[in-house]
Formats: structure tokens, sequence, C-alpha cells
């Protein structure tokens, strides 16, 4: 079943720093540390478009034309949380399924009061792809939904809060492509080099 991913809160901070950069390319001035800051930003959306992964912790929002079936994906490993999940009938009217408030930093997790409790819900984060079931004898509610974009998970995804959660292989890549783009300047071909593919091609998550 297709879906659509869109980012709703960016990761806070990039998985490598311009002075990493700058040390892994032997470049000792401060003059393009905002161009350097661009690629890095660019290697990283790269890099986890290609892995179908996130990295630094973000918040997400997967979008179905209709209830998924039970159990289902959720996009961009690794899942850390799911934070809610919604539906519009076909009268536009919205519905709230579950909601849990999240915090980045801690691992307690507060359940909101309504209108669902995690009994409604088995929630996997531990394999990648994280995964959700509906619980036993439980069912998507009988309703007509909307022709597109009827049901959406908001969830937070990513390996870490901090840059020292972020697979080393990761950060080599990044550096490499910023590398790639400090000595291929005047290059039109703006794409993925094949260094940094191979670097990434093992831990490529598999597409829901």
């Amino acid at each position: 079943m297709s879906y659509s991913v869109r980012v709703i809160v960016p990761p806070a901070i990039e998985p490598v720093t311009v002075e990493d950069v700058k040390l892994h390319a032997h470049i000792t001035h401060d003059v393009e540390n905002s161009i350097i800051a661009g690629w890095i930003r660019s290697a990283r959306q790269q890099a986890e478009d290609f892995q179908r992964r996130s990295y630094i912790s973000q918040i997400l929002e997967a979008s179905w034309d209709q209830f998924p079936q039970s159990p289902f994906q959720i996009p961009r490993p690794p899942l850390i949380q799911v934070m809610d999940m919604s539906y519009w009938d076909c009268y536009n009217n919205y519905f709230n399924l579950y909601h849990l408030d999240w915090n980045p930093v801690s691992t307690t997790e507060e359940v909101g009061t309504e209108p669902a409790t995690n009994s409604h819900f088995i929630i996997d984060t531990n394999s990648q792809p994280g995964r959700i079931s509906l619980a036993y004898m439980i069912l998507w509610p009988i309703v007509v939904l909307r022709n597109i974009d009827s049901f959406r998970v908001r969830y937070a995804a990513g390996y870490g809060h901090t840059a020292d959660c972020i697979p080393q292989s990761v950060k080599d890549a990044i550096m490499l492509y910023c590398t790639w783009r400090n000595e291929n300047r005047a290059a039109e071909d703006k794409e993925m080099p094949v260094q940094m593919r191979n670097l990434l091609a093992s831990d490529r998550a598999p597409a829901c």
C-alpha cells in the first residue's frame, strides 16, 4: 500500500559538524562555513533517503489513503515512539485514535487521556522498520474514509538526539560527500558519489 512521509520537526543537529568536515577535507579557513553547513544538510538528506532511515531524532508523519492492513510497518526507522494516529471520514471530519506525549530526551512514556490507550495497539520499536498492530479483538473503525490522505501516523524516529548515536559509516559518508563537493564545485552532476553509496548500501532499510 502506498504512503507518503513528511518531516514535522526536523533534527535539531546534524550527524557531523562543520569542523569535522573541515578536518576531513583539509579546509583551514572559516569563510565558507555556511556553504559547508549546506553540504552537510544535503548529504544527510540524501543519505537518509537512500538508506530509508532517520538519523538524529526527528518527528515524521506518514499518511495512507486507507487504513493499512494490521500489522503495518512505519517508514524511516529506527522508530522511537508513536505519538499520534488519526483519520478523516468521507465528510472530512477528524478523529484521533491514539495520542502519546513525547520527550526526545526522556524514555518515560506519558499516555494521553483520550481517545485510546496502549491496550488498543501493539507497537514494535525493536524491529526495523518498526511496526504497529491492532491488539487482539480490536478492529479499525467501521467508517467510510475520505478518498486521499485519510489515515496518518505521527511518530519520532532516529538513532538518538546526539551525534554519538549515529553509525560511523553514516558520518564517513556525509564527510566524503562534503569533501567531494569541495573538490568538484564546477561539476554539474550533484548526485551521490559512488563511494558514498557504497558506504551506506550495507545498512539500507527495506522498503515498507
